[in-house]
């Protein structure tokens, strides 16, 4: 496979939702989870087979042969016109498992117009960058949460390199050493490199923008920093969850050396779709994915509409929901938007991201909304999602103008709302 111009890998650049912003609402990805076995252990990591309902790294409902992966991809392709990039993700690592390099020499054959991706913890980059360029990956992220060997040893229980099973600084040195060099490989190689790196409050949180900053020496071109998801069984499972506070001042510390990532959702390694709309549950086994959808019966249609906008200005939808400390209010009546009353939800702002705690933060938020018919925000997590509709408000995920966002969330709304043989189709004026 030729190496790209300059011009073609900036238009793969630009139709991978995970490296660049704003292709995450326009382009599918599709994650293979061709690579069970795994050559670390990361204390806050429980590698889970089907669990259709978690959504995390590290969990699919399916295990795939490199074959199967290929006929997998070529069904999806004929749902999905939007795909853009394949990727390898787990359920363990993909250098771990030559399951890997044998399925992209498949894709490669089959699909060499697609853009191929890989996610790896970096133990075994430097000696496969080079492998991984001829089998045509251009795009790979390494999840490193660490420089020191010291606060390494507290988030990993072990490495087993070439044979042999390693603990404490030692392991942790063993594989800070091999991400760093992979990394410097990979981008020397031409492949566009995003660095993940997994926050966790009370061992790395403060050592993170060291860790961001040697990234940047190395040659990544984006950093993406993850809150823990305290998950029962792991050594983790009781430390806290950052909150979105504390992560959102990290990112903008660290942006000061390096671009962040903001949109990410903590895929599953079979996710599918748009980022944020994971299809994979639709497409477990593929061969029965033609169930139809239930039918949803229409209220009664409205004349008039309440939505909440995260906004910071009041001019444009420029805020996460789960960020946001007070919502604008609008009323939509007889074609204007007429500003209504503030809610403010400041005091959530201080729960943890995950954990039992963040379903309680969820909750609270979605109840000071009731009575609003819409929510409007740039990004939403999936529990947030889930408990707004079961207080009837619709989720929406835009960005840009405000008003222009409210008449787009009452047309969709009415779109919604209607039945098929309904006459009232009409979206707002």
């Amino acid at each position: 496979m030729t190496p790209d111009t300059a011009m073609e890998a900036e238009a793969r650049l630009r139709a991978h939702p995970c490296f660049y912003s704003g292709a995450h609402r326009k382009f599918a990805r599709m994650h293979l989870p061709v690579a069970p076995k795994c050559n670390i252990q990361c204390n806050y990591c429980d590698r889970k087979y089907d669990c259709t309902n978690e959504s995390r790294p590290g969990v699919t409902s399916e295990v795939l042969t490199p074959k199967q992966a290929v006929e997998k991809v070529s069904y999806v392709r004929g749902k999905l016109e939007n795909l853009s990039v394949i990727g390898i993700a787990g359920p363990g690592d993909p250098l771990a498992n030559e399951e890997t390099f044998e399925t992209l020499e498949l894709m490669k054959k089959e699909f060499p117009e697609i853009t191929f991706c890989l996610s790896t913890n970096g133990l075994n980059l430097p000696k496969n960058a080079d492998r991984l360029k001829e089998l045509g990956v251009r795009f790979v992220t390494v999840t490193m949460n660490a420089i020191d060997p010291e606060i390494g040893a507290r988030l990993y229980d072990f490495v087993m390199f070439e044979g042999k099973a390693y603990h404490g600084e030692e392991a942790a040195k063993i594989l800070i050493d091999n991400q760093l060099e992979g990394i410097r490989r990979a981008t020397e190689a031409g492949i566009t490199v995003k660095v993940n790196s997994v926050l966790v409050p009370g061992i790395n949180m403060d050592h993170l923008p060291a860790v961001a900053k040697r990234a940047k020496e190395l040659g990544a071109y984006i950093v993406n920093i993850l809150p823990l998801i305290p998950v029962p069984g792991t050594k983790f499972e009781s430390m806290r969850a950052p909150t979105s506070k504390e992560r959102k001042q990290l990112q903008d510390e660290c942006e000061v050396d390096i671009r962040q990532m903001r949109h990410c959702r903590q895929c599953r390694a079979d996710a599918i779709g748009l980022l944020g709309e994971d299809r994979s549950a639709e497409f477990a086994h593929f061969t029965c994915a033609t169930k139809e959808r239930d039918i949803i019966m229409p209220p009664e249609q409205k004349s008039s509409y309440r939505i909440a906008v995260a906004t910071s200005s009041g001019k444009g939808v420029d805020q996460h929901f789960g960020l946001t400390e007070v919502f604008r209010t609008y009323r939509f009546e007889d074609g204007k938007v007429v500003p209504g009353p503030s809610i403010d939800v400041t005091e959530e702002q201080e729960i943890p991201l995950f954990g039992p705690g963040h379903r309680t933060k969820i909750e609270a938020t979605s109840d000071k909304l009731k009575g609003m018919d819409a929510v409007i925000s740039t990004k939403f997590g999936l529990p947030a999602i889930e408990l707004l509709k079961e207080n009837g408000i619709e989720p929406i995920e835009d960005s840009g103008d405000l008003e222009a966002a409210v008449r787009k969330a009452v047309a969709s709304i009415r779109g919604e709302r209607a039945s098929p043989s309904s006459p009232d189709q009409a979206t707002a004026e």
